[in-house]
C-alpha cells in the first residue's frame, strides 16, 4: 500500500467510512495472513482508531500467536493478563533486534542501527544465565545474540552480539527488590528499544555473572546489559571468534533434569537447552516445535 492510498483509508476510517474496525473481522484477517509483523505495523499506522486497536487487541493476539508457549509463561496462564510495557513493546521485542549504541561501560565507534530479525530464539535457560545467585528463581527469557560483523574500522576484530529479553513478573522479580536495594540509579540517557522506559545498567549495579558472558560467547568483562523498568532487557557483547571446528558453548545449566522444552531450533552460540522457543518472521513459516528429552 503506498503513503498516499494509506491516507485515504486513514481519513475513511477516521470519518466513519469503513467497515474494517470491526475487531472481528480483523482478527480473522490477521489469521489468514498468519500474524504477519510487517502487515500489523502498517495496518496500525493507518490511523489513530487502527492504532488504538491494535494496541488493545492486535498486538496481544500476534504475541499469543507466534508465541504461545513464551505468553503463557510469562502471563501464568492468565487470559486477561498485563504485559509490562504492554502488548505492542513485547511484539517488538520477539521481532526487533534494538541496535547498539555506545555507553559508559561498553564505548563503541560505529553504532549499530536496530532491524527486524528474521528468526529468534528465547530460552528460560538462558535467562537463568543472566541471573545472580540470589535471583535465579526469577522468570527470564533471553535471546541467542544477534550478531554484527564489524568492518576494519571498528577498532575491534571482535563481531558484535546484541541480545534481548523479557522478565516475567518484573514488579515482584527478586532482581527488580535487589536494583531497589541497592539504590542503583537509572541511566540518564539511555532508553528502553522496546517501550522507550528509563533503564538501570546491570554492569553498574554488579548484577553481571560470570555464566551470562559464557552464555554469549564472549570474554568476562566485555558486554553490558540495561534492564528497564517494565522488565526488558537489552544486552551487547563482544563476540569470541568460533573456528570451524566449534558448534556450541556448553551451558552450564543444561542438565537431565530442565524445565519442560518451549520450542526447538538449531544450535547457537548458546548451545543447545530443552526449553527453547524458536520465533521465525516469516508468515509462511511460523515454527514451535517440541523436543522431548529421554528419560535419563
Amino acid at each position: 500500500m503506498s503513503e498516499s492510498q494509506r491516507n485515504r483509508l486513514g481519513e475513511s476510517i477516521e470519518n466513519g467510512d469503513s467497515g474494517i474496525l470491526n475487531e472481528r473481522v480483523l482478527v480473522l484477517v490477521f489469521e489468514s495472513l498468519k500474524w504477519d509483523i510487517h502487515a500489523l505495523c502498517q495496518t496500525a499506522s493507518v490511523s489513530r482508531k487502527l492504532h488504538a486497536v491494535a494496541k488493545r487487541l492486535l498486538w496481544k493476539e500476534l504475541c499469543v500467536y507466534r508465541a504461545p508457549r513464551m505468553v503463557a509463561t510469562l502471563t501464568n496462564g492468565g487470559p486477561n493478563s498485563r504485559i509490562g510495557g504492554g502488548w505492542h513493546s513485547l511484539a517488538k521485542l520477539l521481532f526487533f533486534c534494538g541496535g547498539c549504541q555506545p555507553s559508559r561501560h561498553f564505548p563503541v565507534r560505529l553504532p549499530s542501527p536496530g532491524h527486524f530479525v528474521k528468526e529468534s530464539r528465547f530460552s528460560k535457560t538462558s535467562g537463568r544465565s543472566f541471573l545472580t545467585k540470589k535471583c535465579r528463581d526469577d522468570l527470564l527469557y533471553v535471546s541467542d545474540p544477534c550478531e554484527h560483523p564489524r568492518g576494519s574500522g571498528s577498532g575491534s576484530e571482535d563481531d558484535l552480539g546484541i541480545c534481548r529479553g523479557v522478565f516475567g513478573g518484573f514488579m515482584k522479580s527478586k532482581t527488580r527488590a535487589c536494583l531497589i536495594a541497592r539504590q542503583v540509579e537509572l541511566e540518564e540517557k539511555v532508553r528502553c528499544p522496546y517501550c522507550g522506559a528509563p533503564m538501570w545498567s546491570m554492569t553498574s549495579a554488579r548484577l553481571v555473572p560470570k555464566t551470562a558472558a559464557r552464555r554469549l560467547g564472549s570474554h568476562d568483562g566485555r558486554l553490558e546489559f540495561f534492564v528497564c523498568v517494565n522488565g526488558h532487557l537489552h544486552g551487547t557483547c563482544w563476540l569470541i571468534p568460533l573456528s570451524s571446528d566449534e558448534t556450541d558453548i556448553k551451558c552450564d545449566y543444561c542438565d537431565s533434569d530442565d524445565e519442560d522444552t518451549d520450542g526447538s531450533g538449531p544450535s547457537g552460540r548458546g548451545g543447545s537447552c530443552g526449553d527453547e522457543l524458536l520465533i521465525n518472521e516469516s508468515k509462511s513459516s511460523v515454527v514451535e516445535a517440541v523436543e522431548e528429552r529421554p528419560a535419563t
